[in-house]
């Protein structure tokens, strides 16, 4: 990683002073706004016994049920391509995409937590059709105009994306993340965690998936099983990320055992933890926090390129 020192490392003290001015109190959540994307697709189509989700590499997965397919935050560069994070920081990849972007299905949706090129890149960028929806944070939806793309969906915390096609339903609600500690967050992109609920009535979802997004855990995260009990899957980002080798960015595997610990969810599957020389938290780390807690049966293994498979509730 090639980093401008001076200027980034200012950068990041002067806004790790600004974490010490203090906690304001919680305020009541509100439920945020909803917004619609119709897709075209059939009428008829039949209910889903079992949706897949695909590891493609770093936070990237392909997530498909009942008809959709759904993209998470886009990376397909290869071993020893470099992304640029921001203030002079760059990092360079260790691993390559278990499949290339020219080889994807047809996408409905594009879940992307936070504009970063680790995920969503110059490949991505250039290459990803226009029309494609993308559902996003405020910041990201200002950048993806800017690259031309037309059907973005902008969500705040608690705000919700309705999805249909054909006979198919899917809740996506904007939850809790923070890309690092209070001082340095304001300094990188807005992050956004997901909750997916499949099925026509979302308060009673046929599976409730999680994501958490490039986010540590911070006490917001405690609302996210609140709100939504009975999360089925979560898919975790971990690999202990640190900018200037000082700041932890995203969860090592502590963190994700602390998570689990939150969320709550029946199934965990670590992603986005040795994909880029940033990331300081190997694999290895979560799955020994993992046994230590006793959480063994509760975790999926993917190498790059596997598939799990999920079953719905039976109505």
């Amino acid at each position: 990683m090639r980093v401008h020192r001076w200027l980034g490392g200012a950068a990041l003290f002067v806004a790790l002073g600004m974490s010490s001015v203090g906690t304001a109190l919680a305020q009541a959540v509100p439920q945020g706004d909803t917004f619609t994307l119709k897709l075209a697709g059939n009428e008829t189509a039949a209910t889903a016994d079992s949706g897949t989700v695909q590891f493609i590499g770093t936070a990237t997965v392909l997530i498909r049920y009942a008809g959709l397919t759904i993209l998470t935050d886009p990376n397909f560069l290869h071993k020893g391509d470099h992304v640029h994070l921001g203030y002079g920081l760059t990092s360079q990849r260790q691993t390559n995409p278990a499949i290339e972007f020219d080889k994807l299905p047809p996408i409905d949706l594009v879940i992307l937590s936070h504009m970063h090129d680790d995920h969503f890149d110059k490949l991505v960028q250039e290459r990803l059709n226009r029309n494609t929806p993308i559902v996003s944070t405020r910041e990201a939806g200002e950048a993806l105009k800017r690259l031309g793309f037309k059907q973005r969906f902008v969500l705040s915390e608690w705000d919700r994306l309705e999805v249909s096609k054909g006979s198919t339903r899917l809740r996506v609600t904007s939850v809790p993340g923070r890309h690092g500690a209070a001082g340095v967050s304001v300094l990188l992109p807005k992050v956004m965690g997901s909750v997916l609920d499949f099925g026509a009535n979302a308060d009673t979802p046929d599976y409730r998936m999680y994501i958490s997004g490039d986010t540590l855990v911070y006490d917001d995260i405690r609302s996210i099983p609140q709100r939504f009990p009975g999360i089925d899957l979560a898919l975790l980002h971990l690999g202990g990320t640190r900018i200037l080798g000082v700041f932890k960015v995203t969860m090592d595997g502590k963190d994700g055992v602390q998570m689990m610990h939150i969320i709550k969810p029946k199934k965990a599957i670590p992603i986005h933890y040795n994909d880029y020389d940033v990331f300081k938290s190997p694999l290895a780390d979560f799955a020994r926090e993992v046994k230590a807690a006793g959480l063994d049966d509760s975790v999926v293994y993917l190498a790059h390129g596997d598939t799990y498979t999920f079953t719905p509730r039976k109505r």
